[in-house]
């Protein structure tokens, strides 16, 4: 029982002393943007460029456009850097400014709704009767398991924008759910909703694809 205390209470102390460094960085960030430190600048685009471009390409599932949008974002980043406050991680704003970016695109292109890429309508995104665990192991975990990420990657591409996007966001970054919902400008349930069903989407794909090397056996 003592053990077990202490055990939590050590995981509790490195949780907090984690957060605190992430505020800490966080807040150093937003200072430095403000500045208009170049080197900063430099040392983000490296550290994030990775992911961001991931990030793009899954949203718009064009490696050209995704390009294109990269290099916007960061264009938006070093005008508007002074935006950043501090209070969340870097890159859920980064990829907030990413995902804006790409809807603005859209709707100038067709002329029509803001929400038309993302708003799939119907009823997937009412809450249903389930909890997604925040604390529990990212579902990345479970993804990385699977050796050929190509084909991890198209059965993602499958999915519609909606799913696809919590779905990246949650498997590949690691964001919570309340980054998610930052980022993706809905409500927490609604980003629980689309993670559940677009689980539901995905799983049966997932688990064919991890079947066929011990068929071959």
């Amino acid at each position: 029982m003592k053990a077990a205390l202490l055990r939590t209470f050590s995981t509790r102390n490195a949780a907090t002393a984690e957060a605190e460094q992430v505020r800490a960085e966080s807040l150093a960030i937003a200072e430095g943007l403000k500045r208009q430190n170049a080197g900063l600048l430099e040392e983000l685009i490296v550290r994030y460029q990775h992911r961001l471009l991931r990030y793009l390409m899954y949203l718009t599932g064009n490696r050209e456009q995704a390009e294109d949008l990269f290099q916007e974002v960061w264009m938006r980043v070093m005008l508007r850097g002074s935006q950043f406050n501090g209070q969340s991680r870097f890159e859920t704003w980064l990829f907030t400014i990413a995902r804006n970016l790409l809807i603005d695109q859209r709707r100038k292109r067709t002329m029509s709704s803001l929400d038309e890429l993302f708003e799939v309508g119907g009823d997937d995104d009412r809450p249903v009767g389930f909890e997604v665990s925040d604390t529990d192991p990212t579902p990345f975990e479970h993804f990385s398991r699977l050796e050929d990420r190509e084909r991890v990657a198209a059965v993602l591409l499958e999915l519609d924008a909606l799913h696809r996007e919590v779905l990246v966001l949650r498997f590949h970054e690691e964001m919570s759910l309340e980054e998610i919902s930052k980022v993706t400008q809905a409500p927490l349930s609604t980003v629980k909703s689309r993670l559940y069903r677009g689980m539901a989407m995905v799983r049966p794909k997932l688990e064919r694809m991890t079947a066929r090397p011990q068929e071959a056996l």
